[in-house]
């Protein structure tokens, strides 16, 4: 089964658990809708590459791994949309879950995807349990303070921080945890992988930044200039286009290069090239200007 179809299914097996009889009808249909439909997974498919890259002889496991990162990634999505964080009316070309449901469910939504997420990882991987303490773990560290999404969440109500600051928190965490976990479902050390995760994580981040400098909301799927409206940083405000994709092309370079010995790292080099290549919209995308192969 590939990977696209594995994501899919454990995550709609997932929502279904929150869907079961007794659940708030209003709760579970906004669950649902704030998982559904997607958008790249570039995250749970990178955890899922390194996975396959480790030897994936725990694809249950794994599945759980990635199903897990993606809910929290969700459940930020949830949350950063609020009208006390970004106010946005739209995420992945549709209204978003406050605007479609009211804040209260939305609120609320965020927290049950958080929940759901830890619930998934511990059901998938409970075969092996020394892994399910390790994945419980490295997913807690990626999501709360004092590096988690969280945290790059909270940097946004200080007086100051630095781009690298901000970034490696709010974008970088999840990254990292997806290849960490991707590893630690498979049964090799994690650790020696957290600098790939962020590597694309920043590098993810320098392209979200171009997309809300550079392109127009019908592109993307949500408000653009966001970042100059409140004040945040962003990378092609200080760099330049130019300069913020010269630092793109080198970040995704230094994360083929340090992809630790494994048996399947040829083929992830391959995968993470052609997943980068999903971070920006088709009009950045062009080869004149992010020519990665």
């Amino acid at each position: 089964m590939d990977a696209n179809r594995r994501i899919e299914r454990t995550l709609d097996n997932a929502v279904a658990h929150a869907e079961a009889p007794g659940a708030p009808p209003r709760l579970a249909e906004a669950i649902r809708y704030g998982v559904f439909p997607g958008g790249h997974r570039i995250r749970p498919r990178l955890c899922l590459s390194v996975a396959r890259a480790c030897g994936d002889d725990d694809p249950v496991g794994a599945d759980a791994a990635a199903a897990a990162i993606e809910l929290l990634h969700c459940a930020s999505l949830v949350h950063d949309d609020l009208p006390c964080f970004d106010d946005a009316p739209m995420r992945r070309q549709k209204p978003s879950v406050h605007a479609a449901f009211g804040e209260p469910l939305a609120v609320l939504t965020g927290d049950a995807l958080i929940v759901l997420a830890f619930e998934t990882l511990a059901r998938g991987a409970a075969r092996h349990p020394a892994r399910l303490a390790s994945l419980v773990g490295l997913v807690a560290r990626a999501v709360g303070s004092p590096v988690g999404i969280v945290a790059g969440q909270a940097w946004e109500s200080e007086l100051t921080v630095g781009l690298t600051e901000y970034q490696q928190a709010k974008t970088g965490a999840l990254f990292a945890a997806a290849t960490v976990t991707g590893a630690a479902a498979a049964g090799a050390p994690p650790l020696p992988w957290r600098l790939l995760g962020e590597c694309l994580g920043e590098a993810y981040q320098v392209a979200d930044d171009l997309s809300d400098v550079a392109c127009r909301q019908e592109e993307i799927g949500k408000p653009v200039g966001r970042d100059a409206t409140l004040g945040r940083p962003n990378a092609a405000a200080l760099l330049g286009v130019g300069g913020a994709m010269a630092r793109l092309r080198h970040l995704v370079a230094e994360a083929v290069e340090v992809i630790p010995p494994c048996p399947g790292a040829e083929v992830l080099r391959a995968e993470i090239v052609a997943q980068t290549r999903l971070f920006l919209p088709p009009s950045l995308a062009s080869e004149k200007l992010f020519a990665l192969a």
